[in-house]
């Protein structure tokens, strides 16, 4: 019983026969103690890989893919179950191409200066404009990267998305274009690994020799030549959200997976890594409240904002909900409503409109009187009733076109509404209650053209970046619908390879 407990994976082999437990009444050499089998003799493992992909989504998935088609062994490690796998891409549709001309299912054209000229108004300037410009110049590659590994696009989507002629939808969402990539990986012999947390990295001055992961309950420490992280931003980490926003945050609904926990962003940053973005800009959309904390998805968004009034819980108005098309301003809901009490906001309109856009997965609250969808509300009838008779005082007549920049619009009222405004005056009357969404978080690692992350006054030698880890490069604020996943394919496949150049 004096004997130390031997070292895992350093014991002789026992004689043939002669092992604990297969003869019967044989026991154990040290009494009371666990029997040294060959799982605990792998408590602890190391693997090597020429390339090691942190992270299974969209931008990942075409990180590994591209660098295996350059010859490179690949090892993609995702942090959730296989069920689960994905990130945030299992619950897009699109993503944003440039185009001279109608390809595939996108209609017209969307001109590069267009694209550029969207995002620029959306973030206010507040981005690399060098990054951005690659982005958009690559997003036809990206469309043929999509079509050659077997994914498939939808007839473009008309009406008051407006977006046929910019944003290419996968045919069956985001589940599929991720399990047709999936199969492209493991076609060219990416091994997958789900359930495995990276927890930990070692670093010497500008390289990562090594990263510490949990796999099926095993440490295991993986080394690698060249290091893609493509694993997401920290929306889903409660503790740092609220050292952000406060008890706000409590509130908040993650529209997406619960995985993202920016574990490995605070890892790199502690050891140098450069970042880009204010920790408070996120990707926020208004979606229904009734919604789960997380992986709510695209059918608890809420697309009426533009075609209602949308009260706080004091019962008044607080931005314009016609600013301007949907699709280009949806993202700065969520915002709005974290900044509102409770972070809860109510969008109203009536029967007129109530077949004009998408509806969500909740059927909304409704009543044929405006004091009786108050009270379904549980706001002050008289303040809301006063709050819809001002707004429909105001509204002055025009040419109503969900399609263009309408000249429906209010005067002399505050905050105005400056397009599509019509008098909420018909019965039935509808509400949704809206919570703030947030989507992904905008601060994030800072990468130069080639995907590098930015260490000191240069770059990490071996380290790399892509999707939602970085989109702060180009996403400073606001957003451009199918913008995020259209970084994350560009820039996987930049750092997939330069990654598998950096082999050579």
């Amino acid at each position: 019983g004096t004997e130390p407990d031997p070292v895992p994976g350093t014991e002789p082999d026992p004689v043939p026969g002669t092992e604990p437990g297969t003869v019967p009444g044989t026991q154990p050499r040290w009494p009371n103690r666990p029997i040294w089998n060959q799982t605990l003799y792998t408590r602890h493992m190391s693997t090597h890989t020429d390339i090691l992909v942190i992270g299974g989504g969209n931008a990942g998935l075409c990180a590994a893919i591209e660098a295996a088609e350059s010859g490179a062994r690949v090892l993609l490690v995702d942090s959730a179950p296989e069920h689960a796998r994905g990130g945030n891409s299992r619950h897009t549709r699109n993503f944003r191409v440039m185009h001279d001309q109608p390809v595939a299912t996108l209609t017209e054209h969307y001109s590069a200066d267009e694209y550029l000229a969207d995002l620029r108004r959306v973030t206010q300037g507040v981005m690399d404009q060098s990054l951005a410009e690659l982005m958009i110049a690559q997003t036809p590659d990206l469309l043929d990267f999509y079509l050659s590994h077997g994914v498939h696009f939808q007839p473009a989507l008309t009406g008051t998305l407006s977006l046929s002629h910019s944003n290419a939808f996968f045919l069956g969402g985001g589940c599929a274009l991720l399990n047709t990539l999936y199969l492209a990986a493991q076609s060219l012999g990416v091994t997958i690994w789900y359930d495995t947390p990276v927890t930990d990295a070692q670093f010497e001055q500008d390289r990562i020799t090594s990263v510490t992961a949990l796999h099926q309950g095993v440490e295991q420490d993986i080394q690698a030549n060249a290091i893609i992280v493509c694993s997401g931003g920290f929306q889903a980490n409660t503790q740092w959200m609220k050292a952000i926003w406060g008890p706000a945050a409590e509130n908040f609904v993650i529209r997406g997976t619960p995985y993202n926990r920016g574990e490995l962003m605070r890892i790199l940053t502690d050891q140098g890594a450069l970042t880009v973005g204010s920790p408070d800009q996120c990707h926020a959309i208004a979606l229904d409240a009734r919604t789960p904390k997380f992986d709510a998805g695209i059918v608890s968004r809420v697309d009426c904002v533009c075609f209602s009034i949308v009260v706080n819980q004091q019962g008044r108005r607080f931005y314009d909900e016609g600013e301007d098309f949907w699709p280009k301003r949806y993202a700065i809901w969520g915002r709005l409503i974290a900044q509102q009490p409770q972070q809860i906001a109510y969008a109203v309109y009536d029967n007129k409109v109530a077949d004009r856009f998408m509806p969500s997965l909740y059927p909304p609250i409704s009543a044929t009187s405006m004091a009786e969808l108050a009270a379904e509300l549980q706001l002050q009838p008289e303040t809301l009733q006063n709050t819809v008779a001002e707004y429909n005082t105001a509204v002055v007549a025009g040419d109503y076109n969900p399609s263009v920049l309408d000249n429906c619009h209010t005067q002399d009222l505050r905050p105005a509404k400056s397009h599509w405004a019509l008098p909420i005056d018909t019965p039935p009357y509808f509400a949704y209650p809206l919570a703030a969404g947030i989507t992904f978080t905008y601060m994030g690692l800072k990468v130069d053209a080639d995907a590098r992350v930015g260490y000191g006054n240069d770059v990490f030698a071996n380290v790399y970046a892509a999707g939602e880890i970085m989109a702060g490069n180009i996403l400073g604020q606001g957003y451009c619908a199918g913008t995020g996943m259209a970084i994350g394919g560009v820039f996987g496949r930049i750092a997939g390879a330069h990654a598998a150049d950096s082999l050579a």
